[in-house]
């Protein structure tokens, strides 16, 4: 699999609201090659890629596991631990979960990230 780089941002809530509605007024428009995921801070990111959770995504990477039955006998942890962790990674656009009858299967979208941040962001 050829690596995705998942660009990502950090900016607190009240500044991604405030450029939310700048954007809704079309007061801005976001550049290109802007993040498209957005964390409140370094340790709301940091609790999403864990050392644990990048441990996960190397298993799925590597064992390519058909459900999440498979996932919880490769890692040891139990099935709504992992249901939990890979939703999250799914709103994040890092995993996607695809459901296959009565299975649902986890797959790696980006292998790699590119974090932008700084003190005077006004929305970068």
């Amino acid at each position: 699999m050829a690596s995705k780089v998942l660009k990502v941002g950090i900016m607190s809530r009240e500044e991604y609201k405030n450029r939310t509605m700048a954007i809704a007024r079309g007061e801005y428009k976001p550049k290109r090659g802007e993040p498209k995921i957005w964390f409140e801070s370094v340790q709301s990111m940091a609790q999403v890629l864990s050392n644990e959770n990048q441990e996960l995504l190397k298993v799925i990477l590597k064992q390519k596991p058909h459900s999440l039955k498979e996932l919880e006998v490769a890692t040891g942890r139990k099935s709504s631990n992992l249901s939990r962790t890979l939703k999250l990674m799914a709103r994040y656009g890092i995993v996607d979960l695809e459901k296959h009858d009565r299975f649902v299967r986890p797959i790696v979208k980006a292998t790699d990230f590119k974090v932008e941040f700084g003190l005077n962001t006004h929305f970068l």
